[in-house]
């Protein structure tokens, strides 16, 4: 079988591209310069039907007017830079040190965009797919709210894919699911009085004190999945509220990250919190957190913060076929597992029922770490593997 091949000016613009699209900031929410960038590479290739949805995905097509449809996603926001004083390149300088490119989003997941936009540009120039089509879709606000995004696509824009490739960074490997997660918000409440008498009041953060140690007790005994692993639990925020500094506090938050393996559901999660609420007594409730934001194009997001896990089976059709794409470029059989954080497919397959799966350029250990990068040549493997998942999904399914 032949394979798809990026020629060296391709590699050029494929690397140019990458480092402009590093160089400009991307904070969820505010990705809209870089959708403009995205765009104009989208046209620059010949791309049809190039454009920016309701909510901001950038959104561009290739292959046969109709049939089936393989979507390539990936995201445009990253988090924000946490310690600049820790990073040795320019979060925002695309600086190369030999194949290495360096900057904020580098890996998580500038990289690849960039592998989407030259995957599907290597079916345009030959001319596929013949017998259907291929989406490339950049979406927003990923890192706030996994599958938001990707759910306009699918309800609102009307574009419902028959299969999805995630290219979040898996180091050119399989990932075949995740763990979903949900952010709980435990609130606990007191009565307020004056900081020199405390015992005419009642501390919210002392109640709050106990259930965040019933809550480390929780959090070894929670659900584990032969694939996924454990859930996991922990207590990621506290905010106390009171008149005054020298006021005895009268309400306690805690933010909860739970993230739920194969079998956990929203339900479970909260009764596992509540029951932890019931034993240690006072006054405190839990509930799931909303989500909350105005996309760069002015739509108003807001969902409830819950993200299912899902897994699709090692022998599903996607699987086998993206694995013989990957062989085909890696020469040897890719390691198959899966993400530990959450991603789109929390969507696509945790809630629409999309087949799903993911490999994408770049080590995830460097995700949101200074220095952060991806190496070019990952980058142009991981676009002529998708092109060749293509043909293998509808040329010789």
């Amino acid at each position: 079988m032949s394979k798809f091949r990026l020629d060296r000016s391709e590699v050029t613009g494929l690397v140019a591209f990458l480092r402009d699209i590093v160089r400009i900031p991307s904070l969820s929410t505010q990705e809209g310069a870089v959708a403009e960038r995205i765009v104009a590479e989208m046209q620059r290739l010949g791309f049809r039907d190039v454009r920016i949805d309701r909510i901001g995905n950038v959104i561009g097509w290739v292959g046969a007017p109709d049939g089936p449809l393989l979507m390539l996603n990936g995201h445009m926001d990253t988090v924000g830079v946490s310690d600049a004083a820790a990073w040795h390149h320019d979060p925002f300088g695309a600086e190369m040190e030999g194949e290495q490119v360096y900057g904020l989003g580098a890996c998580d997941m500038k990289g690849g965009l960039a592998s989407i936009v030259y995957g599907a540009h290597l079916l345009q120039q030959a001319g596929l797919p013949r017998q259907g089509r291929v989406v490339a879709v950049c979406v927003v606000q990923e890192e706030p709210s996994e599958g938001l995004a990707s759910r306009v696509l699918v309800e609102e824009e009307g574009i419902r894919p028959d299969w999805v490739l995630l290219a979040e960074p898996s180091a050119l490997q399989i990932c075949r699911g995740q763990r979903g997660r949900i952010e709980l918000q435990v609130t606990t409440r007191g009565r307020s009085a004056h900081a020199s008498q405390p015992e005419l009041g009642d501390n919210a953060i002392y109640a709050a004190a106990r259930l965040v140690f019933g809550l480390e007790l929780l959090a070894d005994q929670l659900g584990e999945d032969p694939f996924l692993g454990p859930g996991t639990l922990a207590v990621t925020e506290i905010r106390s509220s009171a008149g005054s500094r020298n006021a005895i506090p009268d309400r306690c938050l805690l933010v909860v990250d739970r993230r739920l393996t194969l079998g956990e559901t929203e339900s479970m999660a909260l009764a596992e919190v509540q029951r932890v609420i019931s034993r240690e007594g006072g006054q405190a409730d839990v509930q799931v957190a909303e989500y909350a934001a105005t996309s760069y194009t002015g739509y108003p997001c807001q969902t409830r913060e819950f993200y299912p896990p899902w897994v699709i089976e090692e022998e599903h059709p996607l699987v086998l076929a993206l694995s013989r794409a990957a062989r085909l470029h890696l020469g040897r059989r890719p390691r198959i597992g899966h993400w530990n954080f959450s991603t789109e497919g929390t969507y696509t397959a945790g809630i629409a029922g999309i087949p799903t799966v993911g490999l994408g350029p770049g080590d995830s250990r460097l995700a949101h770490a200074a220095d952060e990068s991806v190496s070019v040549g990952d980058v142009c493997t991981a676009a002529q593997i998708y092109a060749q998942l293509a043909v293998e999904l509808i040329e010789n399914p």
